[in-house]
């Protein structure tokens, strides 16, 4: 396994927030924990990192890790390119070479046009597309993704879903946190749920054998799905839909 987490609890002073967390995401899976704000989802991240210890448990990880945030987090003062190498800078690689990758994955990203642009002037969509190039360019085999499109409107988001879908590799494990379950229906090849005080596993589905970037409406389908258990409806505080034809075997989509 990539990443696994295994009987991980942690808590601030006397407050628990996570509690007998289990799971591994393996080489070319993308996992999506899904759960309401503030249940704990973030401090599962920054543990998986290795930002956080957790008070027990234990997180083994193989190879490079890198993350990408909710904001871009570009440096003002470096233009697109020295922004997407300077991961590679802090390893020591040299300035030409550094330079040569950029370029190529800036491309392959569709900023090709965008390499001497400073972050002030670019769009949400092509910022995160620089940070999703920093994180690409190491050659991650863990990239955890804390909630990186929440603010990005429908049209975006769904650009730089199909780019990560594209980019990850066979050996690269994807942890994505979100509170967006669509979002998560469209690109996850397995969904974790979290709920509680403190925060447990309260219900996980597999999309073995479905493609990865899914239609809108397979989306909205398989979160109606979802959302027919009621562990993940009282997770989300809505009520249980009640079953109709519209509600399929997510295995179906």
């Amino acid at each position: 396994m990539t990443l696994r987490l295994s009987g991980i609890h942690h808590a601030y002073g006397q407050r628990s927030v996570l509690e007998g967390i289990d799971f591994s995401v393996r080489g070319g899976e993308i996992v999506a924990v899904l759960g309401r704000s503030g249940v704990g989802k973030t401090t599962l991240l920054q543990i998986a990192a290795g930002l956080l210890m957790p008070s027990t448990g234990e997180v083994t990880r193989t190879g490079a890790v890198a993350a990408v945030f909710q904001e871009p987090r570009l440096l003002p003062w470096r233009r697109v390119l020295d922004n997407a190498a300077f991961a590679l800078k802090c390893r020591g690689v040299a300035r030409r070479e550094r330079r040569r990758r950029a370029l190529l994955m800036l491309d392959r990203l569709g900023l090709g046009d965008a390499v001497d642009l400073w972050p002030s002037e670019l769009s949400g969509g092509m910022r995160q597309r620089v940070a999703l190039a920093r994180a690409f360019l190491i050659e991650p085999k863990v990239l955890l993704l804390d909630e990186p499109f929440s603010s990005l409107d429908l049209g975006l988001r769904k650009e730089i879903l199909t780019i990560l879908s594209n980019e990850v590799g066979g050996e690269c494990a994807v942890l994505m946190i979100t509170h967006d379950m669509v979002e998560a229906a469209t690109i996850a090849d397995r969904i974790v749920v979290l709920d509680g005080a403190p925060a447990r596993i309260v219900a996980e589905q597999s999309f073995a054998g479905a493609p990865r970037m899914r239609t809108l409406p397979d989306a909205h389908r398989i979160a109606a799905n979802l959302l027919a258990d009621h562990r993940v409806s009282i997770a989300f505080s809505v009520d249980s839909p009640a079953p109709s034809s519209n509600v399929v075997k997510l295995e179906a989509c």
